[in-house]
């Protein structure tokens, strides 16, 4: 539906070279989904992509209220469904839903979406400045900027530089949505005159001080370390140079009194130019918090009230594989996904806060959507775990590597079981967790999409494109 006061066109559906290929790229993903050969999420887009490389940037310019984009290292596809909880009411969605953010997910949305007024996309860091060109969105959140992948995107400097040119190159009227905790895209921010500026304003929650394993943690101009009068998350937080050439930007939109309730619950007031309201998650640790602001100012950005914000966020649940509770007969499974050390230091941050689990899996593959280069557990903190651990099981292609990570990090060698199959890790899980207790499982990206194929068929869970 359109926005209160708003009438869009109707769109007449017509022939045209671009109609069939629509027509022949929905025919295609409908008969993936039907021979049970995937959920039709990007090979649509793939197709249509090959018979006419420019239908994304035609299929986007008929969306009557455009698009919105949201990219982030962290937390995209958490933010863009909160994203979406929101504006739902207020626009029908052309919206990726299942976490297709390359070109070919992206067009498969925007081909799937008939009738759709807004186009509400999650994109991956490395295909931004492509899509960027071809949707020309109205409006752009960036989340932050960690190191992730380095085999397959770079450093992280190399990565903020190609964002900047891109946003550089967006179209007068674009407004740009970022977070001003992190000093590169403050830095970004600050060549763009009618972006807006979110972040964390509440030092109570902070930590103590800037974690090892902070990627940005130098000033831009001259080099020397950044101060933090609170650090976050990584290296978001109230950051300055010492010599006066960087520091965190004015907040518009800010969370402040942070209520961080273990495994259960967060909770912030929100507040903006025009007002404030509280806002109660039914999804716990800072960084869901962070996800939530970056919702609530893109959502702000295209005309949500905050009454609208609020109660979309309230109403929200977890997005697939994020923080997902399965009910698993007598027992319940907690899937926590990690991915890198910022997001995976949260999530031991978040399970210790919520009472550390006796039982855990954690499964590592090095998959070319993981990235190769599996080194980057050694940089994260999983030793907070390890006092209430009494057995891990390492699972994934690269489990043993996460079991000699584990061992150096001093859990008893009789503690550690390895097993590569991830459904016998499950099995094995699941017969240490004792009835009416929860099994906590920390994925990489493409051990979370194997994890939820093996619930699909047993019937725990739904496909994630159901």
């Amino acid at each position: 539906m359109a926005p209160r006061g708003v009438a869009y066109p109707r769109v007449v559906p017509f022939l045209s070279p671009l109609g069939l290929e629509v027509a022949l790229a929905r025919g295609v993903g409908g008969l993936s989904r039907r021979l049970r050969r995937g959920g039709g999420t990007t090979i649509p887009g793939k197709l249509v992509a090959t018979l006419d490389p420019g239908a994304i940037d035609r299929l986007a310019a008929r969306l009557p209220a455009g698009c919105i984009v949201v990219s982030a290292t962290n937390g995209k596809t958490t933010s863009t469904a909160m994203a979406a909880e929101i504006l739902r009411p207020l626009h029908r969605l052309a919206y990726n839903a299942s976490g297709a953010n390359l070109v070919s997910g992206v067009a498969s949305a925007l081909l799937a979406a008939d009738g759709a007024e807004l186009g509400l996309l999650e994109v991956d860091e490395g295909a931004l400045p492509e899509l960027l060109r071809r949707l020309r969105p109205r409006a752009l959140c960036l989340g932050n900027l960690f190191r992730d992948q380095l085999d397959r995107y770079g450093e992280l400097e190399l990565v903020a530089e190609l964002w900047r040119n891109a946003v550089d190159e967006l179209p007068e009227a674009s407004q740009l949505v970022f977070n001003a905790d992190d000093p590169q895209l403050a830095a970004i921010g600050a060549t763009q005159a009618r972006s807006v500026a979110f972040g964390l304003d509440d030092p109570r929650v902070a930590r103590p001080s800037l974690q090892h394993a902070a990627d940005s943690k130098y000033c831009l101009t001259c080099g020397a370390p950044l101060e933090y009068a609170a650090a976050y998350v990584g290296h978001l937080g109230d950051f300055r140079c010492p010599n006066g050439h960087q520091s965190r930007p004015p907040l518009e939109v800010a969370a402040r009194e942070v209520e961080l309730e273990g495994l259960e619950r967060a909770a912030f007031l929100l507040v903006t130019p025009e007002g404030e309201r509280r806002v109660e998650l039914s999804l716990p640790g800072l960084y869901n918090v962070y996800n939530a602001l970056a919702a609530a100012a893109l959502a702000r950005a295209v005309g949500a009230s905050l009454d609208e914000i609020a109660s979309g966020l309230a109403r929200f649940s977890a997005a697939f594989g994020r923080f997902e509770r399965i009910e698993a007969g007598d027992k319940r499974i907690l899937v926590l996904l990690i991915k890198n050390p910022a997001g995976a230091n949260e999530a031991v941050r978040t399970l210790v806060d919520g009472g550390s689990p006796r039982v855990l899996i954690a499964a590592l593959n090095d998959e070319i959507a993981d990235g190769r280069d599996v080194s980057w557990i050694w940089d994260v903190d999983f030793e907070p775990l390890l006092p209430g651990l009494e057995t891990l099981v390492a699972s994934g292609g690269r489990g043993a590597e996460l079991a000699l990570r584990f061992r150096y990090g001093g859990l008893d060698e009789g503690s550690i079981d390895v097993e590569s199959n991830l459904g016998a890790a499950l099995d094995r899980g699941l017969e240490l967790t004792p009835p009416g207790g929860e099994l906590v499982v920390l994925p990489t990206y493409t051990a979370m999409l194997g994890l939820q194929r093996i619930l699909t068929n047993r019937g725990l869970t739904k496909a994630y494109w159901s």
